[in-house]
């Protein structure tokens, strides 16, 4: 019985990724195999919104200063209808998204 040594991917290659090696010859030393990866349309899309939201402020710190003085002076008035508007709708993207 003859075994064969050449190697068969299971299922087909992945789709966008290529490996290279470098081939050596007598004592030389191996080189470092390089990798090349291809990145989908989608996932560039989302590292740039990434880094978009990474530099962005995480907060309006006048906003937050304007309201803490409200709250301290008692001025600070809280709209619940508003705030249950917003809960509804939060409600219902997320229903709309697991479908």
């Amino acid at each position: 019985m003859k075994i064969e040594n050449s190697a068969k991917p299971v299922g087909g290659q992945t789709s966008g990724v290529r490996t290279t090696s470098a081939k050596t010859s007598g004592n030389a030393q191996p080189a470092a195999a390089a990798t090349e990866v291809a990145l989908s349309p989608l996932s560039t899309k989302l590292q740039q919104i990434d880094s978009t939201l990474a530099s962005a402020p995480t907060m309006n710190a006048d906003r937050v200063a304007e309201i803490r003085q409200a709250i301290a002076d008692g001025t600070f008035k809280i709209d619940t209808g508003k705030i249950a508007d917003g809960l509804i709708e939060s409600v219902r993207q997320m229903l709309a998204a697991q479908q």
